[in-house]
């Protein structure tokens, strides 16, 4: 179901801080989360799932550019564990300040 400020098929992300995880849904349906572990001044994403039928179509770029702007907007530091998320941050230096260690 749509929503009059979210058209339909528009996807849209969450952070539920208390599973410890970013998720991104399309119209009502979770396709793709991020997971993380925080620890002091720093966020350490461990994991990035999009649902396989639904890749090649920016989801994921789209849910780690949130996570990251949202773990910016915190004050927090990176660790991209996850593949996924270090390779985004890879292809967009504007995020490379935000990495504690090596990408």
């Amino acid at each position: 179901m749509s929503t009059p400020d979210r058209p339909q098929n528009e996807p849209h992300i969450v952070h539920e801080p208390e599973r410890r995880r970013f998720e991104i849904f399309v119209d009502d349906t979770r396709v793709g989360h991020t997971s993380y572990r925080d620890e002091p001044e720093r966020r350490v994403f461990t994991h990035t799932e999009i649902d396989p039928a639904l890749e090649g179509r920016g989801l994921g770029g789209r849910l780690a550019a949130f996570a990251l702007d949202e773990t910016a907007a915190e004050g927090l530091r990176v660790v991209p564990v996850c593949s996924f998320i270090a390779a985004y941050i890879e292809r967009h230096p504007r995020y490379q300040e935000l990495v504690e260690g090596p990408v």
